[in-house]
């Protein structure tokens, strides 16, 4: 990555995992009377922004939702748009997401993927797997059911074959997920003003603080995303319990 400019020390009350739905990339296509294609092609760049910008404000993890199992009802051509966008992502971006330290991991089925964007996947993922200063995860071909009955079904098929026995129990599900071994995901983004998770990490949205905000993906950049750590920074995050109680003000001598 280019230098960056310089940025406060990053909170330690901010996120460390943030996951983005990166939505709106065909309405701001339709809204300039451009074909979709260009919109998903200008969300790649909003995504390398935002990778960009990520580690400034004290995340560690971003995890963004590339392609989900649904979509494959798009039309064809769309279909064959988005995976020609991940040929020229990687083919851009791989050395330097290496060469900075990014691991990137991939979220998702790879059964019925082309073949050369599953090789393309198996290649990422080799290249920058000894990598640890941050975590890019991406879902292709991913559906928030879809891995958490994949994950139960790794379990039974470990019971049959006598290398598991007991019942299943949340944190050895929580193993078999897609996601396992990453942090826990503090905060869930969706942009372009839906307000929806939209099958997407089901299982890990338990207790994530979720943000909605009104702009098109292809817009985001790095202002939107410290908006979203602000927001999370004044969360009060109770996982169950009663919420943290306020001081009270003090009262004026006299």
């Amino acid at each position: 990555m280019p230098a960056q400019p310089s940025h406060p020390a990053a909170p330690t009350d901010g996120p460390r995992h943030v996951a983005l739905i990166m939505d709106g990339n065909g309405r701001w296509a339709e809204a300039r009377g451009l074909p979709r294609v260009v919109g998903h092609r200008e969300g790649v760049q909003a995504l390398k922004r935002t990778v960009q910008a990520a580690p400034g404000l004290g995340i560690t993890c971003l995890t963004v939702f590339g392609f989900s199992t649904e979509n494959w009802s798009r039309p064809p051509e769309e279909v064959s748009d988005l995976m020609g966008l991940v040929r020229t992502y990687v083919a851009s971006d791989l050395k330097r997401l290496d060469r900075e330290g990014v691991k990137v991991r991939i979220l998702g089925r790879r059964a019925g993927l082309p073949a050369d964007i599953a090789a393309i996947i198996d290649r990422t993922e080799a290249t920058t797997a000894h990598n640890d200063k941050f975590t890019l995860q991406v879902a292709f071909n991913y559906g928030g059911r879809a891995d958490i009955v994949d994950a139960a079904q790794r379990y039974a098929d470990r019971v049959l074959a006598g290398e598991a026995t007991g019942p299943l129990d949340e944190e050895t599900l929580g193993m078999g997920l897609s996601t396992a071994g990453a942090p826990p995901v503090d905060v869930i983004v969706r942009t372009s003003g839906e307000q929806r998770l939209s099958n997407f990490l089901l299982w890990e949205a338990a207790y994530a603080e979720l943000v909605y905000q009104s702009v098109l993906w292809p817009d985001y950049g790095p202002e939107a995303l410290a908006d979203v750590v602000e927001q999370y920074r004044n969360r009060d995050r109770r996982f169950g319990g009663r919420a943290t109680p306020r001081a009270a003000p003090a009262l004026a001598a006299g």
